[in-house]
């Protein structure tokens, strides 16, 4: 296994730009920035030769979602926002050699347009797979909570299996995210255990408070040995709130090869 920090929520003691240098200081060779596009990829670029990182996961603009809006992916109306959103995702997966970009399918309020909302989002799925794959970089595409994110239009690992089934693309996988599934009640050591071939990425956090792991209900160990035995062989984000400062949060790092967080 081979871990990465999630910037825009470890390390949130420190500014954004020094965030890089404290994950390396804790061995992080890797890291994943939500939304980075409030930051030059000039500014990015240079944390990351300087710390020898690599940058590994960024999503791609979501428009209102974060906001309590629809987001822009699966939106009918907003296919014209998703299409520049996406040319923008990939000038910043480019410039940074970013190997993974997750898509956010975003919120349907209506129920009665959730099939229109479903057709609009994986058609934008796949057009991203098409544009992205030229480049080396794999499409995910993200299940999200409905307790946190009310009426997400993907929120379980099944829903995720039947979207691949469909769309039957190369370079379109899941990204599972142990909290988010385990707040819905999915068994994550099963799903992991079966169809880890079909994983783009994984990040965890502990339930229900999202913060490390030793601090809810989720027993990491039992989660880490079903990665180590699965056929997934990406990184494993570390996206959570730490309740603390977040180098004393990292005791979860025992689980993981040493070798693997020495540079």
């Amino acid at each position: 296994m081979k871990p990465s920090a999630n910037l825009s929520m470890l390390y949130s003691e420190l500014p954004f730009m020094k965030r890089f240098t404290a994950a390396r200081r804790d061995g992080f060779r890797a890291v994943e920035i939500q939304f980075p596009y409030e930051y030059p990829i000039a500014d990015i670029k240079r944390q990351l030769v300087d710390n020898d990182q690599e940058l590994v996961l960024i999503n791609v603009p979501a428009g209102d979602l974060m906001d309590g809006g629809e987001g822009l992916a699966s939106v009918p109306r907003k296919t014209a926002e998703y299409a520049a959103a996406m040319v923008e995702c990939l000038s910043y997966a480019r410039a940074l050699k970013v190997p993974t970009v997750n898509v956010l399918p975003g919120r349907c309020k209506q129920p009665e347009l959730r099939d229109e909302y479903m057709k609009t989002f994986t058609t934008n799925l796949k057009i991203t797979a098409d544009a992205f794959a030229p480049f080396g970089i794999t499409t995910t595409f993200e299940a999200i909570n409905r307790f946190d994110m009310p009426d997400f239009l993907v929120c379980t690992g099944r829903e995720m299996l039947a979207i691949m089934v469909e769309l039957r693309h190369p370079n379109i996988k899941a990204q599972f995210d142990v909290y988010h599934m385990s707040r819905m009640g999915v068994d994550v050591l099963g799903f992991l255990k079966r169809h880890g071939r079909k994983i783009g990425h994984i990040q965890f956090a502990d339930m229900p408070g999202r913060q490390e792991p030793g601090t809810g209900r989720i027993h990491f160990r039992e989660v880490f040995e079903a990665i180590e035995q699965s056929h997934y062989e990406g990184w494993v984000g570390a996206e959570y709130r730490p309740s603390k400062a977040t180098t004393a949060t990292l005791d979860w790092l025992q689980y993981f090869e040493p070798l693997q967080m020495q540079g």
